[in-house]
């Protein structure tokens, strides 16, 4: 593949929608063909390869791939040697970091990690779980699961290692949390030789500020206004910011436009608020990325 070409992975299940909504936002129209592996995107100098986040540091850490997004988790438990980019605070349900808990069922004996000894744990992370009962100096049998790991106990296993956002699939199984074992959000990784390439890190970094403008966009909108200069104060006081209201004059010296952005869930609560004050053609809009 020609050098000036950035091999990036995509990551497939969960995270491929909000994957491409995020890109979509960005300013890059991301394509998924039916039964195709290479999404196509409207930049000839990216090619994309849709790999699950589970493999993606492995391609990532042996060149087969410049750079791709998936979860910390999944550097750490394939112990991949990778350059860690950026952090994307991404997830299909929320903008929260999921977490890797220890979940037994509710009524199990189990309490904290001491109790786990000589015990049977089901889970798709068995080298996060083996280190993390190392580090608390207990031995147990640590099984890998394929799936549907929430039916396991008690029958087939003690316990399991799960990742959870909600933690609404637990409690519908049964299942209580004990403890955290992991908190991970998405990030965007490097092969380590891609990352020093000049041409491939600078296209790298392109991508990473465009993806980390439109999610610092999400939920806020623009707030246009003309207000008399004797009502400004009045209206500054109700406005908040992002920064610092912008502020320009307009063809009649008494008035001025008066520009900010806020989060979308204050505007039906300010915007009459700022009429009273003294506001008018107010208009809201919509952001697609803030850069900072």
């Amino acid at each position: 593949m020609n050098d000036t070409v950035l091999k990036l992975g995509i990551p497939a299940g969960s995270l491929q929608d909000a994957t491409a909504e995020l890109f979509r936002k960005a300013g890059y129209k991301l394509t998924f063909a039916s039964r195709s592996y290479y999404p196509s995107i409207d930049d000839k100098e990216i090619h994309c390869t849709l790999i699950r986040a589970q493999e993606m540091a492995r391609y990532v850490e042996d060149g087969s791939l410049d750079c791709g997004l998936t979860g910390h988790d999944w550097v750490l438990e394939n112990d991949a040697q990778v350059t860690e980019l950026a952090e994307l605070v991404f997830s299909k349900v929320s903008r929260r970091p999921v977490r890797w808990v220890l979940a037994v069922p509710n009524d199990s004996p189990i309490q904290g990690p001491k109790d786990l000894e000589g015990k049977r744990i089901a889970t798709e992370v068995v080298n996060l779980t083996k280190r993390w009962l190392a580090s608390h100096g207990v031995t147990a049998q640590v099984e890998f699961s394929w799936g549907a790991t929430e039916v396991k106990p008690p029958r087939l296993a003690d316990a399991i290692v799960e990742v959870t956002e909600t933690g609404s699939s637990l409690k519908a199984n049964n299942l209580r949390i004990v403890c955290d074992i992991l908190q991970s959000t998405t990030r965007f990784i490097a092969n380590e030789a891609a990352a020093k390439d000049p041409w491939k890190r600078q296209k790298m970094d392109d991508l990473i500020l465009m993806l980390k403008g439109a999610m610092a966009a999400e939920g806020k909108v623009g707030l246009m206004m003309n207000v008399r200069r004797d009502k400004l104060e009045s209206v500054l006081i109700i406005l908040p910011a992002l920064q610092t209201p912008t502020i320009s004059s307009l063809s009649d010296p008494s008035w001025v436009d008066v520009n900010t952005i806020l989060e979308e869930a204050e505007v039906r609560r300010i915007i009459p608020r700022l009429k009273a004050a003294g506001a008018s053609g107010i208009v809201e809009y919509g952001i697609n990325k803030i850069i900072d």
